[in-house]
């Protein structure tokens, strides 16, 4: 069980691998098709920025979306303890001698916890929905961390076209991407407790065969184009 700073770290690195391998399999794809340095790098840079936005623009709405469902349910919960307080007075004291008080102390120490809306609701909230209010999350701050790490990932292949390395950046691109999807991959393993090693081969494996097909589809395109 991940607790919350170990799942933003998780969902980071996972944004990177993706950024990584997307516009990996991009720019071999586009390095297949043509010679010309500079559309691979155009390529490139529009598929970071068009990802990183499509990459943010579904974090912020996926977390929206759920963060109303949870905002929602919260709402009922407050408006039952508002219509009905009689109903929150006897969960919180089943609540209490569940933990092992006895039944007149539950039921006076629910009578004046009652008093505090705020703590009922996270109790009733908590034990009856699983939910914490503290934990739903920010919309923004998930869409932003996403598009970071996207771009992160995805300025890893086109750096040697960036740094005008000509002829020889495709085989630098290659070898750097390659290396940094062992790195992602084992950093993915190590949070999810699998082998380290497995880890990173698996996705240097993966990423290397999606990057060798559109290379591939690349090749056939360009030279039917300029056939």
């Amino acid at each position: 069980m991940f607790n919350k700073d170990e799942g933003a770290i998780r969902a980071s690195v996972l944004a990177v691998n993706d950024g990584l391998i997307s516009n990996f399999s991009l720019v071999m794809g586009v390095a297949g098709s043509t010679v010309s340095v500079d559309i691979v790098t155009i390529a490139g840079l529009a598929g970071l920025v068009a990802g990183a936005f499509s990459m943010a623009a579904g974090e912020y709405v996926s977390m929206r979306s759920q963060r109303d469902i949870y905002e929602n349910q919260i709402s009922k919960e407050r408006q039952t303890l508002i219509d009905q307080p009689e109903k929150g007075k006897e969960y919180l004291t089943k609540f209490y001698q569940d933990k092992g008080i006895p039944v007149l102390e539950a039921s006076r120490l629910a009578g004046h916890m009652m008093r505090t809306e705020n703590y009922v609701l996270d109790i009733l909230v908590l034990e009856r929905l699983g939910l914490s209010k503290s934990q739903l999350g920010s919309p923004w701050k998930a869409s932003l961390s996403s598009y970071v790490s996207f771009v992160i990932g995805a300025i890893v292949p086109i750096l040697p076209y960036l740094v005008g390395l000509g002829s020889q950046a495709f085989i630098v691109s290659a070898v750097i991407s390659a290396a940094a999807l062992l790195v992602f991959g084992g950093a993915i393993a190590l949070f999810s407790r699998r082998s380290i090693l497995i880890g990173s081969i698996r996705m240097l494996l993966i990423g290397s065969a999606a990057a060798a097909v559109t290379f591939g589809i690349g090749r056939i395109i360009g030279v039917e184009l300029l056939g």
